[in-house]
C-alpha cells in the first residue's frame, strides 16, 4: 500500500465521499419512490377524471326498453388510452377503437389495474355511476348502474419519474465533483498543525533538544494531548541522556583520581629505595585505595543494576519492610557502638509488604541508617519510625531522623545527585563517593514510592520515603 493510501488525509477523504456516495444512492432510491407515488397518484386522479368524462357520455337511446348507450361523438380523449362501459346487465355500451376489451366489468372496484395493450403497459381505473332515463315518468323514470373502465400508457409516467430519479442524480455527481476537491483542501489545511508539529518534532535530536510546538497545536483539542505528551517525552528524554552525560562525566572524573591515587603511591615507592617497613606501609596505603576504588565501581555497577532493572519493568518482589529495618539496624549496630550513637526504632509488629526485592529492600535502609550514623555526633540519636497511612490506597511511610550538622539549603536540590557531595572535605573519612543517596533514589522509584530530604544547618536532616502497600497490612501494637 502506497504512503499516499496510508494517509490520514486520504483515509479521511476516502470515508468523507464514500458517506457521500452512499447518501446519494439513498436520496436517489428515496427520490424514485416520492416521484413513483406523486406521479402516479396525479396520473390516476387523471384517469378517474377522463372515466367521469367518459361516464358523462352515457345517454338515453330513445327505444322502448328504456336502455342507455355511449355517445362517442362528445368524446376528445388522447388516442393512446383505452376505455370501455357497460350498464348493470354487463351489457357492452362502447369501447376504443383501439382495444379489444375485456371479458366485462371486473370485480375488484376499486383497485387499479395493470395490463399490457398491444405491447404496452397499460394503468386502468374503475368507476361506477348511475344514469336515469325518461325522470319525467310515473316512478322517476329507470335507473342504470353504468362501470367505465379507462385506462392510459404509463410510458410517459415512467418518462417523468426516470427525469425526476436522473436530475437528483445528476446532482449528486456534480455534489461530489464539487464537495471533493474541497474536502481535500479543508482537511489539508485541518491538518496544517499537525504537520508543523511533525516537523519541529523531527529537528530534535540528541545534540539539540529543543522543542517549541505551535501555538495552533496547542489550540486544537484533538492535538494538544499529543503535544503534551511529546513534550513530556522530550523532556524525560534530554534529562536522561543529561544524567548520563554528567554520570559518565563524573564516573570518568572519579576513576581517573582513583587510580591516580594508587599510581602516585606506587610511584612514590619507587622514587628511592625504602626500608621493608616503608614498603610495607605504602602497599597497604595503595591496597586502601584499591579498595576504594573497587567499592567505587561496585556502587556504580549496583546503580546501573537498580535503574535497568526500573527500565526493563519487571514485577518487584514483596518484601516486609518493618523486617527489613530490624536487619539493618542489627547488621550495623557496631557502627553505631564504635561512634557512640544511639539508633532507636518504633515499626508495627506486623507486616508492611512493599515492591522491592530483600537485596534491594537491605541495600536503601544499610544506605540511609549508614549515611546518618557517619554524619551524627558522638552521643546522639539516630530515630527510626515506620509506619502505615490507612490513605485512599494505603502507604507505609519511613523516616529516618539524625541530629547531625544537617545540609545547606543550596545543597539540598542536588541531594540525590550521582557523585553529588554536599561536604567533600568528609569524603575521606566517610568513605562516601556520591552514589548512595542516587543509589537510593533509584530503588524507591523503582518500587513506585518517593524519597524525600529537608534539613537544617545545625539541625540535622530527615529522610522520609513513602511506598505504596503491596498488600493488607496488619497493624499490631507497636513496641520501640
Amino acid at each position: 500500500m502506497s504512503a499516499a493510501r496510508r494517509s490520514i488525509a486520504f483515509r479521511l477523504i476516502t470515508a468523507v465521499l464514500a458517506v457521500e456516495l452512499l447518501s446519494s444512492l439513498l436520496v436517489g432510491f428515496l427520490s424514485l419512490g416520492y416521484e413513483r407515488h406523486i406521479h402516479f397518484e396525479a396520473f390516476e386522479v387523471m384517469l378517474r377524471g377522463r372515466a367521469d368524462t367518459v361516464l358523462g357520455a352515457v345517454e338515453d337511446a330513445e327505444d322502448p326498453s328504456d336502455n342507455v348507450i355511449l355517445n362517442r361523438a362528445d368524446l376528445h380523449l388522447p388516442k393512446d388510452d383505452v376505455y370501455e362501459a357497460y350498464d348493470d346487465r354487463g351489457r357492452l355500451l362502447g369501447r376504443s377503437q383501439n382495444w379489444q376489451g375485456t371479458d366485462g366489468p371486473p370485480a375488484e372496484k376499486h383497485k387499479m389495474l395493470h395490463l399490457v395493450i398491444n405491447g404496452r403497459h397499460y394503468a386502468l381505473v374503475v368507476r361506477h355511476g348511475v344514469r336515469t332515463t325518461d325522470p319525467n315518468e310515473h316512478g322517476g323514470g329507470k335507473i342504470h348502474r353504468i362501470t367505465v373502465l379507462y385506462g392510459g400508457s404509463t410510458e410517459r409516467v415512467w418518462h417523468a419519474i426516470n427525469g425526476a430519479v436522473e436530475f437528483y442524480a445528476l446532482g449528486s455527481v456534480l455534489l461530489l465533483l464539487v464537495t471533493g476537491p474541497l474536502i481535500a483542501w479543508l482537511l489539508h489545511r485541518g491538518l496544517l498543525p499537525l504537520r508543523q508539529l511533525a516537523a519541529l518534532a523531527a529537528h530534535v535530536s540528541v545534540d539539540s533538544w529543543q522543542f517549541s510546538p505551535p501555538a495552533s497545536a496547542r489550540a486544537t483539542p484533538e492535538l494538544a494531548p499529543l503535544t503534551h505528551a511529546v513534550e513530556s517525552v522530550l523532556q524525560r528524554l534530554e534529562r536522561s541522556f543529561t544524567q548520563q552525560r554528567v554520570f559518565v562525566s563524573d564516573a570518568a572524573h572519579e576513576l581517573k583520581t582513583a587510580v591516580a591515587v594508587v599510581k602516585s603511591s606506587l610511584q612514590l615507592l619507587g622514587l628511592r629505595p625504602r626500608s621493608p617497613s616503608e614498603y610495607q606501609a605504602g602497599i597497604e596505603r595503595t591496597l586502601a585505595d584499591t579498595q576504594r576504588l573497587e567499592e567505587l565501581v561496585a556502587k556504580m555497577l549496583t546503580l546501573a543494576r537498580v535503574e535497568n532493572s526500573a527500565a526493563g519493568g519487571a514485577a518487584p518482589v514483596e518484601t516486609d519492610l518493618a523486617e527489613c529495618l530490624k536487619r539493618a539496624v542489627e547488621e550495623l549496630g557496631t557502627v553505631a557502638e564504635l561512634r557512640r550513637v544511639k539508633t532507636k526504632v518504633d515499626a508495627p509488629a506486623g507486616e508492611c509488604r512493599v515492591g522491592l526485592t530483600e537485596e534491594d529492600c537491605s541495600l536503601l535502609l544499610s544506605n540511609l541508617l549508614l549515611n546518618a550514623l557517619q554524619h551524627s555526633p558522638l552521643e546522639s540519636n539516630v530515630n527510626l519510625r515506620l509506619a502505615v497511612k490507612p490513605e485512599e490506597k494505603p502507604v507505609a511511610e519511613l523516616i529516618v531522623e539524625d541530629h547531625g550538622d544537617g545540609i545547606d539549603a543550596s545543597a539540598l536540590p542536588h541531594i540525590f545527585d550521582r557523585f553529588y557531595r554536599g561536604d567533600p572535605s568528609r569524603t575521606r573519612s566517610t568513605g562516601g563517593a556520591g552514589l548512595g543517596l542516587a543509589i537510593c533514589k533509584a530503588i524507591v522509584e523503582r518500587a513506585g514510592g518517593t524519597i524525600a530530604i529537608t534539613s537544617r544547618l545545625g539541625e540535622g536532616a530527615t529522610v522520609t520515603v513513602i511506598f505504596p502497600l503491596m498488600a493488607p497490612t496488619v497493624i499490631e501494637e507497636q513496641s520501640p
